[in-house]
């Protein structure tokens, strides 16, 4: 089992701990370390920061939003990253809601498989530099063949040689299809969430991934003398995202409580936060599905509960733990 560190996407400000905490998990052994963005902070940026601060760690985007760049940017960013931290980078792609991709990228959020199966292609065949791009999708035209073309676009090579032809790419995803099509075309697989409890419900769709592919999930972790008081904020970011990410009967993280068995409950959340009633969406939020998909509660439960996780697919556990203290005992009996 290894340990990612994510730092997620900033709020109003900047985290004052950035290169501090970075450099400590490095020393405790983590292998990665990951940014997000939304509509806010980039990914990038805060990557190639702690590039110059650190030796070891991977640096990775979880996720970079497809809507944000054209795939030849994400790529451009991607290698020269690669080459700042001396091919370190592990590049996590996601689509994100259509709240997001409409309301602030300002572009389509139709058929989310194709295009990111389209994005994909693009960024391996620019990175892999054996030959001019050329793509014809229906989503991606390389040159641009569509409306408003003046016609004098050409193939190019990525003009800077990249460190490695092959950056590992991972790809966030919720939904059954994508996670299938995320099992064929990447090399790794970001879940919100995931329980090593209920491994049914991903067990086909992974079914087939190749050998070494990885799934990185990001894991609320809270040393608490009780259960109850280390699930408390757990349940504050689920009703979060089960209540308020997305529409009713658009909402990915909906959905997915749902296909885990919590159908009933997924509803009665979105219903009580949209109604304003977040309080009681938080405490609607049930205990079991909120510690399957966390680690909380005194360290020696956390230490027997690790096993459940040791035996599922997942390879990776992504922590956003503040406390130095902490962080090393989560190393201590997890590396």
């Amino acid at each position: 089992m290894k340990l990612g560190y994510i730092w997620g996407y900033w709020g109003a400000q900047p985290p004052t701990e950035l290169v501090e905490l970075t450099k400590t998990v490095e020393d405790l052994g983590f292998d990665t370390v990951w940014t997000a963005e939304s509509w806010g902070s980039d990914c990038f940026s805060p990557l190639a920061y702690l590039a110059g601060f650190t030796d070891r760690i991977k640096l990775g985007t979880s996720i970079v939003q497809m809507a944000a760049r054209t795939p030849t940017a994400t790529a451009m960013h991607a290698m020269t990253l690669d080459h700042l931290s001396g091919g370190r980078v592990v590049l996590g792609l996601g689509v994100s809601g259509p709240q997001v991709v409409e309301g602030w990228y300002g572009q389509p959020s139709n058929r989310p498989l194709a295009r990111t199966r389209e994005y994909v292609s693009i960024v391996r065949a620019a990175l892999a530099r054996e030959e001019h791009l050329s793509f014809d999708g229906e989503y991606y035209q390389h040159p641009y063949n569509g409306e408003g073309s003046v016609g004098l676009g050409k193939p190019l090579k990525i003009m800077t040689h990249p460190i490695r032809s092959e950056i590992p790419i991972f790809i966030g995803a919720e939904g059954p299809k994508n996670v299938t099509q995320t099992a064929e075309i990447a090399d790794g697989w970001l879940p919100l969430y995931y329980s090593p409890y209920r491994q049914e419900v991903y067990a086909d769709q992974i079914a087939n991934a190749k050998d070494g592919f990885e799934i990185a999930v990001n894991i609320s972790v809270n040393v608490t003398d009780t259960v109850e008081e280390g699930l408390l904020p757990v349940k504050g970011f689920l009703a979060f995202y089960i209540g308020g990410m997305g529409a009713k009967g658009q909402n990915y993280h909906t959905k997915l409580m749902s296909r885990m068995g919590f159908e009933d409950e997924a509803l009665k959340i979105q219903e009580l936060f949209m109604s304003g009633k977040r309080d009681e969406a938080v405490l609607a939020v049930p205990d079991e599905f909120a510690d399957e998909i966390s680690l909380v509660g005194p360290i020696e439960r956390i230490a027997e509960r690790l096993d459940a996780w040791r035996d599922s697919p997942v390879t990776m556990l992504n922590l956003s733990n503040r406390d130095p203290e902490i962080l090393k005992k989560i190393a201590d009996i997890a590396l």
